[in-house]
């Protein structure tokens, strides 16, 4: 008899009809003789919406109150989920996370799992219902209810397949697969049918919003296979597996990130330990580097640029300017600007990716302004209002994939 977890984000549960449909594909497989794990997130915009409601009556709600507010989301959904597949004469019971023995640190607002008691999941499984579980939500040391940060329902969904050993973990969403490209915004994007953990966990950091990166790390740990699929059409989607060497694509996709700011530091020290200064300070205030560009010293002093997420700047240039030997220095800060990405397994083993990457923005009149690389992974920081056209023009560069 297979094990199988299936995820469903809010889109997916919004309402009363939603809410029906994805009854219909719990019982499906159910009916398969398949023991099923439902893992749940907010219907709709939920979410959101309780964030504006503590935010009208507090502009700053300590991190705890904020965990024990939006758990409710995922409450609500779990608890209509479990009364839609009863209604439907399937037997449903819904359990909040730390029922489903989730235990997690004390870091309110992005609390990482500890370890999962999976005994009452396993009970419920074995006295033949199906079992619904709160995605994104569990409890720290002080029997306090924790989040685990935006896409933390994928995150929940694959800890527990694995804690559990299931056979498969699904992760249905408004979207058939994972695409070369945006569809929206590529047409002639091509779904792909496979991809592997590092190709996945590249995009979904640069700027693909198919999968949490935090819940392909731990599949990729844990060996956790993932299928991606549509919860309103019944087809095929993608499979997120370690592949073989003969399934690895030249290039899986192309995405971009308009979520970037970039900091330049004008006339540092060219001494020793100057970077080290400047960016272990940066660390201090838990902020991400992501790219970062030195030029060659000259008169004594160099500049150095990197780039961070826009929600964290503010944070950045905060710590960089507490610095002493920085403090008089000339900092830019621009948020005009986008990460676009390239990832493919197939560039480890091929000349000539960076080369066809550059000529593509080059056909287009589009300025790099920083590049980053990888085995597996070319990113070019440009400006922001041409981000979908460079996203384009690579994505035709290397048609077709195959």
């Amino acid at each position: 008899m297979a094990l199988i977890v299936q995820k469903f984000g809010g889109t997916s549960v919004k309402n009363a009809e939603r809410l029906k449909n994805v009854a219909s594909i719990i019982i499906d497989e159910y009916k398969k003789g398949s023991k099923v794990v439902a893992v749940v997130s907010a219907q709709g915009d939920t979410t959101d919406d309780l964030i504006e409601k503590a935010r009208e009556i507090n502009s700053d709600p300590s991190k705890r109150e904020m965990d024990q507010l939006m758990t409710a989301g995922e409450q609500i959904s779990a608890a209509l989920l479990a009364m839609t597949i009863e209604g439907m004469g399937c037997p449903a019971v819904s359990l909040l996370g730390w029922q489903a023995g989730f235990e997690t640190n004390t870091a309110y607002g992005s609390a990482r799992i500890k370890r999962i008691d999976t005994r009452r999941v396993e009970r419920e499984l074995e006295r033949g219902g199906i079992v619904v579980v709160t995605g994104f939500q569990g409890k720290n040391r002080y029997d306090d209810m924790t989040t685990l940060g935006r896409g933390g329902s994928d995150t929940s969904a694959v800890a527990l397949a694995a804690a559990l050993g299931a056979d498969r973990c699904q992760i249905y969403t408004d979207v058939d697969g994972v695409y070369t490209a945006d569809p929206r915004k590529v047409p002639q994007a091509k779904k792909l049918s496979v991809i592997s953990y590092d190709e996945m966990l590249e995009l979904a950091s640069l700027g693909a919003q198919v999968l949490n990166n935090r819940s392909v790390e731990m599949a990729k740990k844990y060996n956790v296979e993932l299928e991606v699929l549509s919860s309103l059409e019944r087809l095929p989607g993608t499979v997120v597996k370690e592949v073989s060497e003969v399934e690895k694509l030249l290039v899986s996709g192309v995405t971009k990130d308009c979520s970037v700011a970039k900091i330049a530091i004008i006339g540092v020290k060219d001494t020793p330990g100057t970077a080290f200064k400047i960016f272990n300070a940066i660390a201090a205030k838990k902020v991400v580097v992501d790219v970062i560009l030195q030029s060659i010293g000259r008169d004594g002093t160099k500049d150095i640029a990197f780039t961070v997420a826009a929600s964290d700047a503010d944070a950045a240039l905060e710590a960089v300017k507490t610095l002493p030997d920085i403090a008089d220095k000339k900092i830019e800060c621009e948020t005009d600007i986008a990460k676009v990405s390239v990832v493919g397994a197939g560039m480890e083993s091929h000349q000539g990716i960076a080369s066809k990457v550059f000529e593509a923005l080059y056909d287009e009149n589009i300025n790099i302004r920083m590049i980053s690389t990888s085995e597996i992974k070319i990113s070019v920081i440009i400006d922001r209002d041409r981000a979908d056209d460079a996203v384009r023009a690579i994505h035709d560069k290397f048609e077709p994939y195959e």
